[in-house]
C-alpha cells in the first residue's frame, strides 16, 4: 500500500446503512473531531483570561494545566479520531463505533472536566484512563488484520501514554522533573506523527490534485525521520548543547529539502492543499528554533509553540477538514470558512511565536492576538462542521 487512503473508506458501504446508532457514533472521526474543536475554541480563552489576571475563579487552570490540555486534551482527541477512521480503511475492520465509541468520547470528555477542578490525584486517574484504552483497539484491529505497516502508531501512542503519566507524577512532586519535560516530549513524538503520516500523504494528495509530479525519495525520507528522531531524542535527554542543536538543524535541512520535493507553488489555489504544505514547513522552522533554543539564542516556548501551533494545529486544522468532508460524502473542495480557519491558525503561529520573543507590553497583546486567531479557527470549524458530523453522510454510506 502505497499510501494511506483517508478520504473514503474502502470497503463497501451499504446506502441508507445505520451501522453505528446516532451518525455522531459512527466513525471515530465525528465525535472526537467535534468535541477537539469545541474544546480548543474555548480552553485557550479561559488560560489567557487566567494568565493576563482578568479572573481567578477558573480551577485548576494554569500553566501546566494550559500544556497539558493543548497536547493530552485537544492534539489527543483528533489523533485518536484520525486513526479510528484510518484503521477502518487500512484494515476493512470496524474500530470502535456506537457505544463503544460513545463510552470513550465520554471518557475523554471526563478527564478534561477531571483536569479543569478535580483534585489533582483523581484529575491524574481519570485523565490516563483514555489513551490506553483508545490505542487498545487501534492494536487490535492492526494486529487482527496483519497490518503491521502501521503499527508504529501502536508505539507512538504508547510512548505518549509515557509521557503523559510523567507529567501528572512530575505535577504531583512524586518525582523531580519540570511538568514541561514530558509536554516536550509528546510534541516531539506527535512531530514524529506528522513527518511520517505527511510524507505518506501530502505528495500523493498534492499529485493526484494538481497532476503535478512530486518527488519522493524513499532513501531521503528514511534520513528525515532518522534525524527528527534523533534530535527529538537528543532534546529530551539534554544532551550536550552544541551535539543537540546539531542534530537539529540537520533535522531542520532533511525535513525543508524533503518538503521542497512536494511542490508547495502547485497548490496555491487549492487551500485543502497548501494549509497542509505550509503547516507542515513549519516543522523545519520549528527546528532551526530548536537548534537556536539549544545554544539560548531563542527560548525554548518559542521552538515549542512553533511546532505545536504551527505544525500540529496547522496539520489538524487541514486534516479535519479534509476528512470530514470525504467521510460525510462532500466533494473535497474548500470555500470560504475553510479559507478562513486556514489563515486563522497560521496568522495565531505568526503572533504566538511574537509573544515568545518579545519582551514588551507586545507580548500581552500578541498573545490575545494569537488566542483570538486559533480559537477563532475552531470555533468556525465546531460551527461548520457541526452539522457534517452530527448528521448521516450525504451519500448514504456508512461512516
Amino acid at each position: 500500500m502505497a499510501l494511506m487512503i483517508i478520504d473514503e473508506p474502502r470497503v463497501p458501504g451499504k446506502k441508507g446503512q445505520a451501522a453505528g446508532g446516532h451518525p455522531l457514533f459512527r466513525l471515530g472521526f465525528r465525535p472526537f473531531y467535534l468535541l477537539a474543536a469545541s474544546f480548543a475554541a474555548i480552553s485557550v480563552p479561559l488560560w489567557i483570561a487566567r494568565y493576563l489576571g482578568w479572573t481567578q475563579a477558573l480551577g485548576n487552570v494554569d500553566v501546566n494545566w494550559h500544556m497539558h490540555e493543548m497536547v493530552f486534551g485537544f492534539a489527543i482527541a483528533v489523533i485518536i479520531g484520525f486513526v479510528f477512521t484510518a484503521g477502518r480503511n487500512w484494515t476493512g475492520l470496524w474500530t470502535p463505533r456506537g457505544n463503544h465509541l460513545a463510552a470513550l468520547a465520554g471518557l475523554w470528555l471526563a478527564g478534561r472536566l477531571a483536569m479543569l477542578a478535580a483534585p489533582p490525584v483523581l484529575a491524574a486517574l481519570v485523565d490516563m484512563l483514555f489513551l490506553p484504552l483508545a490505542a487498545w483497539p487501534i492494536y487490535s484491529v492492526l494486529k487482527r488484520s496483519g497490518n503491521k505497516r502501521n503499527m508504529f502508531l501502536v508505539l507512538l501512542l504508547s510512548l505518549l501514554t509515557v509521557a503523559n503519566g510523567l507529567f501528572h507524577v512530575a505535577r504531583l512532586g512524586w518525582i523531580d522533573i519540570a511538568p514541561f519535560t514530558p509536554i516536550h516530549a509528546a510534541i516531539l513524538v506527535i512531530v514524529m506523527i506528522e513527518s511520517v503520516i505527511g510524507g505518506r500523504v501530502i505528495p500523493g494528495f498534492t499529485s493526484n490534485a494538481t497532476g503535478v509530479k512530486t518527488i519522493t525519495n524513499p532513501k531521503l525520507d528514511k534520513i528525515c525521520i532518522t534525524l527528527t528522531a534523533l534530535a527529538c531524542l537528543a532534546w529530551i535527554v539534554r544532551i550536550l548543547p552544541p551535539f543537540s542543536a546539531s542534530l537539529a538543524f540537520a533535522a531542520a535541512c532533511a525535513q525543508a529539502v524533503r518538503l521542497a520535493g512536494w511542490k508547495l507553488p502547485a497548490t496555491l489555489k487549492n487551500p485543502l492543499l497548501w494549509i497542509l504544505h505550509v503547516s507542515y514547513a513549519w516543522i523545519p522552522l520549528g527546528f532551526f528554533a530548536l537548534a537556536a533554543a539549544s545554544l539560548n539564542l531563542v527560548s525554548a516556548s518559542a521552538a515549542f509553540h512553533i511546532l505545536a501551533v504551527g505544525s500540529m494545529s496547522g496539520l489538524i486544522i487541514g486534516m479535519i477538514t479534509r476528512t470530514a468532508l470525504g467521510h460525510t460524502g462532500r466533494p473535497l473542495k474548500a470555500g470560504g470558512a475553510e479559507l478562513a480557519m486556514y489563515v486563522l491558525v497560521q496568522l495565531g503561529v505568526i503572533a504566538r511565536f511574537v509573544a515568545a520573543v518579545s519582551t514588551t507590553d507586545l507580548r500581552d497583546h500578541a498573545l490575545a492576538c494569537a488566542a483570538v486567531s486559533w480559537s477563532g479557527a475552531f470555533l468556525l470549524y465546531a460551527a461548520v462542521y457541526g452539522r457534517y458530523l452530527w448528521n448521516p453522510r450525504i451519500d448514504g454510506r456508512e461512516g
